[in-house]
């Protein structure tokens, strides 16, 4: 099991999918490679998984921003989709809670701040005037908890940086403060942890200047309309079971997740209280 490839590379758009013949019925599951790579491997043992536990094709269709997989999920395109909590808030009144994974024991997660190992800043305000990396404009952990610190500051990222870029991708932020790239970088701290154990030649020349409080993982979201639907009650309740089967395991073991819980909507009270400060600033 190569678990080194699950993180790696950015890639376009991807559609992997049962055999030709079945694709009608398939159930179409979307993810980003902001979160999620595209490797094929590693879809294919999740696609593998999820199908044989509901019994049914599945189609794991793949988007390049958050943006673009929210608005397939909203449009109809995709039946349920692994987000962020971020645009699981912004659209909150179209959207149904279907399950949050577990990691390391918590359906949580937190949002770094990185810079190189030689750097000597110790806090955000120490980052003034450098070039720093976000990784999607819809990313809680990418985004929202810097610009949120920022406002609390009463400054943008357009004033206190003298340039901020995205990368598209976490593995990719972790690549542009390691090269040199930008001074610093906002980061998923799951990804962070992950890369540290499968390529810390990577990870290595990055340090970790601050971990924001836990938030809400991202979460596996269907649309509010849809959510009483029998397939998507049942993908659903597949999510939260994958742990059940080996080959489940496998794919939960791939993507470094211990299960998927049911979880509420109060765990993303944080990324929400975050959301406020911005808006307000």
């Amino acid at each position: 099991m190569d678990r080194r490839r699950v993180l790696g590379g950015l890639g376009a758009s991807v559609a992997l999918s049962a055999p030709a013949f079945a694709r009608r019925a398939a159930f179409r599951f979307g993810l980003t490679p902001v979160f999620l790579d595209n490797d094929a491997n590693v879809i294919e043992r999740l696609r593998t998984a999820l199908s044989d536990a509901k019994g049914d094709p599945i189609d794991l269709i793949q988007r390049r921003t958050y943006q673009e997989i929210t608005a397939s999920l909203l449009d109809g395109s995709v039946d349920a989709a692994w987000i962020c909590g971020y645009p699981f808030l912004q659209h909150r009144d179209r959207l149904a809670l279907l399950g949050v994974p577990v990691w390391r024991g918590r359906p949580q997660y937190q949002s770094y701040l990185i810079v190189r190992a030689e750097d000597q800043a110790k806090a955000l305000a120490d980052l003034r005037g450098g070039i720093h990396a976000f990784s999607d404009p819809n990313s809680n952990s990418g985004y929202l908890v810097t610009a949120s610190d920022l406002a609390r500051m009463d400054e943008t990222p357009e004033r206190f940086f003298s340039r901020a870029i995205f990368t598209y991708g976490h593995r990719n932020v972790v690549r542009a403060v390691a090269d040199g790239l930008t001074r610093s970088g906002s980061v998923d701290g799951y990804v962070w942890e992950a890369l540290a154990s499968v390529e810390p030649s990577l990870t290595a020349p990055t340090r970790i200047v601050a971990k924001s409080e836990w938030l809400g993982f991202p979460p596996f979201a269907a649309r509010a309309d849809r959510a009483s639907d029998p397939n998507v009650r049942r993908f659903g309740k597949v999510l939260r079971g994958l742990g059940a089967s080996p080959i489940g395991r496998e794919a939960l073991q791939l993507l470094f997740l211990d299960g998927i819980q049911q979880g509420d909507t109060t765990l993303f009270n944080g990324i929400a209280a975050r959301m406020a400060e911005l808006s307000g600033r």
